[in-house]
Parts: C-alpha cells; sequence; structure tokens
C-alpha cells in the first residue's frame, strides 16, 4: 500500500470496467477492492479508505490469510527467504564504515514510514538515543498480549480488539529493542501505531501531523499507564526495575511519579504581579518540556544584503521565555486584593531542572486563516548549555548541574505543519547519525549545527569537562 502507490493503482485499474458498465445502486454499492498485507496480514479498503475488520459470510478474508500463513511454511517461502536474507546481508555490508582506520558496522536501524509516520519516527529516533529513558523500557519484562483463542498465532490488527488488549508501554518498548541491533536494514512499527490509533484518535489516519504534539501525547499516555499498571504488571514492580531513579528526583504531574517525569519532569514558577496594588501570586506548574517563541525581531527571512544581521540563538528563546513581561488586555489577572481583573506583570524562573530538558521551539503559529511556520535559524550549541541564570535558586545548585549536552533535534523539512517531513539527529556513543524515516547515515557536528531546529532534548551533564559554556 505504500509503496509507490503499488495497490493503489491496481484499485484505480479495477474501477474502470465498473464505471463503464450500467449497474443498479444495490450493485454499486457491494464494489469493494481490498488489498491485504502479507506480513500483518491486515486488511484495507481504498473504497472506504479505511482497515476492514469484518468478514465475508464465506470467511473469505479469513481463507485468504490461511493461505499466507501456509505459503510462510513452504518451499517457495523459503526460497524468498533466502533471497531477502541475501539481500539483507549485502545492503548490511554497505552500512559499513571506517573509523579510525578499521572498519565497523552500522548498527544502527531506521524506522519505515507507514504513510506521513515521519513525525512518529523523528520522535522515536530521538528518545531511543536518551540513554537512561530508553535503558529501563528495554529492561521490562516483556508483556505477552496473546491470550485465549490467539494463543500461538499471530494477532491480527484490527479496531475489532478491545482497548484492554493494547499496551502502549509494551510496543514501546518492543520498538526500543528493535533499534541499535543493527540486525535488519529498517524496522516497521505497525504494531506501536496501531496502538497509537486505539488510544490516541488524534493520530487516525496517515494525514502529516505535528512531532511536538505526538511526543507529548506519547509521553503522557506512558506515563498514566506506567502509573496503572499495565496487563498484570504493577507500577511497583516497574518501578523497582530501575533503582536509580530516587524518590527525590521524580517530579509529579498527574499523581504519582514515572520514569516519564523522573527524567523529563521539572518544575517552573509562575510569579504574577498586579501593577495596581502590587500583590504578587505565585503558581508551581510541573513541565515535561519546555515551548519556547522565537522572538519577533528574528521573525522576518533575511535577505542576503542582511546576513551579516543579528542571528537569534537558543538563549534569545529562554531569555524571551523568562524574562519579565506586561499582560495584554486580553490576559488581565484576577487580583484577590483588587477582587476584580486588572493589568499584571508576569515571569517565568525555573524550580527545579529536570534530567533531559526538552525544548520546543514554536515554529508554528496561525493567522487569519492558516498556520504558517516561522523558518528562522535559530543557534544552539552541542555541549554546556547553561541554564543556571534562570534558575529560581542558583546558588542551590551544584557548579556542573545545570549544563546539558545534546542528545537529539528533531527537525522540520518544508513550509506546513500539515506537509512537509520529519527527520532527526541524534549522538549515539560519541557519534552523530542522521535518522530519516528507513535510511540512517553517518554525519558530523557540522551538519547537525546547521539544522533548523524544532525539538531539542539536553541531558544533564553527568561527569566535569572543560567545554565552554554558552
Amino acid at each position: 500500500r505504500y509503496v509507490n502507490g503499488h495497490a493503489k493503482k491496481h484499485y484505480e485499474d479495477a474501477q474502470i470496467p465498473i464505471t463503464n458498465h450500467k449497474k443498479t445502486e444495490k450493485q454499486e454499492k457491494v464494489q469493494h477492492t481490498v488489498c491485504m498485507d502479507c506480513s500483518s496480514y491486515s486488511t484495507y479498503c481504498y473504497r472506504c479508505d479505511d482497515f476492514v475488520v469484518n468478514d465475508t459470510k464465506l470467511g473469505l478474508v479469513q481463507k485468504v490469510r490461511e493461505h499466507l500463513q501456509n505459503l510462510e511454511n513452504s518451499a517457495f517461502t523459503s526460497d524468498r527467504h533466502r533471497k531477502r536474507k541475501l539481500l539483507e546481508n549485502s545492503s548490511l555490508n554497505s552500512k559499513l564504515l571506517k573509523v579510525n582506520g578499521s572498519t565497523t558496522a552500522l548498527c544502527a536501524t531506521g524506522l519505515r514510514n507507514l504513510g506521513n509516520t515521519c513525525f512518529m519516527n523523528a520522535i522515536l529516533q530521538s528518545l531511543s538515543n536518551i540513554q537512561q529513558f530508553c535503558c529501563y523500557f528495554k529492561e521490562l519484562p516483556a508483556v505477552e498480549l496473546r491470550n485465549g483463542k490467539t494463543a500461538g498465532r499471530r494477532t491480527y490488527h484490527t479496531r475489532s480488539q478491545g482497548d484492554n488488549n493494547v499496551s502502549l508501554v509494551e510496543e514501546f518498548r518492543k520498538t526500543l529493542c528493535a533499534l541499535w541491533q543493527g540486525s535488519q536494514t529498517a524496522f516497521s512499527p505497525e504494531s506501536l501505531f496501531y496502538v497509537v490509533w486505539k488510544i490516541m484518535p488524534n493520530f487516525r489516519g496517515y494525514q502529516q501531523q505535528d512531532a511536538h504534539e505526538f511526543m507529548r501525547y506519547l509521553l503522557d499516555h506512558l506515563h498514566l499507564e506506567l502509573q496503572g499498571g499495565f496487563n498484570g504488571v504493577s507500577r511497583s514492580v516497574i518501578s523497582q526495575e530501575n533503582s536509580s531513579l530516587s524518590a527525590s528526583n521524580k517530579c509529579c504531574i498527574n499523581g504519582a511519579s514515572t520514569v516519564v517525569t523522573a527524567i523529563f519532569g521539572g518544575i517552573l514558577q509562575n510569579e504574577v504581579n498586579c501593577l495596581i496594588c502590587g500583590t504578587e501570586s505565585r503558581k508551581f506548574d510541573p513541565f515535561l518540556d519546555l515551548s519556547l517563541d522565537i522572538p519577533s525581531q528574528f521573525r522576518n527571512k533575511r535577505t542576503k544584503n542582511q546576513e551579516n544581521g543579528p542571528m537569534c540563538t537558543l538563549r534569545d528563546c529562554l531569555r524571551s521565555f523568562t524574562d519579565l513581561e506586561e499582560l495584554d488586555e486580553t490576559e488581565l489577572y484576577m487580583c484577590h486584593k483588587c477582587k476584580k481583573k486588572q493589568k499584571s506583570t508576569k515571569k517565568f524562573w525555573i524550580q527545579k531542572l529536570p534530567k533531559v530538558l526538552c525544548l520546543h521551539l514554536k515554529r508554528f503559529h496561525w493567522t487569519a486563516y492558516l498556520r504558517n511556520k516561522v523558518d528562522t535559524y535559530v543557534e544552539f550549541p552541542l555541549r554546556g548549555l547553561d541554564m543556571k541564570c534562570y534558575l529560581l535558586e542558583p546558588e542551590n545548585s551544584g557548579p556542573e548541574s545545570c549544563l546539558y549536552d545534546l542528545a537529539a533535534v528533531v527537525v522540520h523539512h518544508g513550509s506546513g505543519v500539515g506537509s512537509g517531513h520529519y527527520t532527526a539527529y541524534a549522538a549515539h556513543e560519541g557519534r552523530w547519525f542522521h535518522f530519516n524515516d528507513s535510511t540512517v547515515t553517518l554525519t558530523d557536528e557540522e551538519t547537525v549545527v546547521k539544522a533548523k531546529a524544532y525539538i531539542l532534548f539536553y541531558v544533564e551533564r553527568q561527569a566535569k569537562s572543560g567545554s565552554d559554556k554558552l
């Protein structure tokens, strides 16, 4: 279905004779052309533009599935399997690279695009390179979803399954385990995508989605599922898997803490001051990421004559986020002392920094009818991002506890949020890789710093280093 529109072409060709013959309305309704995925055995109807969850009275769909399963054990399929192995081995050989004069295998695994799923692939590859987060899920015990009648058989990915039969944590774990093994050229995350469809209705369909929105939904749902336990594995058992995540390091968001809040969780202090009576209001807000505006003075595209003008930096975006600002007329503050809405000022402080600082640059904004993209390049450091000056109590932090090094970058290529393409850069064992769906290439730091970042993942520095600060 996804390779050069091959199956869709068959569907379109099949419609030609139907339109040339006169048919009654009743006959017209029953003309449906379907295709079947030979790996997952899921069936898709192009006329309905949806997956098929029912069968014919004669059980024809099930018969095709059984026929395909029988073919798997035939000599014909065995021969095809041998040929496929040869192709995979040759493509693996082409993934060899030279490092310090010696040849090593490129162990990175790409993710297949299931139809505009690059937004998901870029986030998954980024998260897979945040070691503490990734290792936690990979070390979880496997949860077998198959039981009863389906025990020992392939589970068909159809929407007829109940919500209690899917586990986002389990499919996320399986996907992370499949990456960085080097055993295959690309992994198909269709099982994870199916679960995403089940529990996140916003992402159903095959249109382009916002990678940041997907990341927030993914982390929130992982957090909720880990809180409540999943498929018989209690949260207390899960939390014991990583004893290094002490309770003091956890930030609670919507209930008990999990690995999500332990790694990504920070706390903001929101100060609002009434300009009439001077009353100050303070509120603490937990966060998993910070969404930063690109200051308006940098938004206009520079012409060739303005290339030497001021360049927007990540510090500019952070300063814009934390600086004191006066709220406009549409955001009047309800002052408890004045007992009415008054003009006020607002300022953010970071009360607690997370282990992994996720920074989202707000590149998409609404005009009258359209959502436009801010294509401004924002300069960001690979090492030594210093967050001390944004802390509420910097004197209580250690000498290097506020320094962060870049782990991954998500980039949006194109002009609009509903179009374009997502890729990711990520560091793994000291080397930088570019993840473009199923294609993974080794790259260098010079290429990474030139990227027009959309989401940046910074990891808290553990050991002392002489790197320069931002």
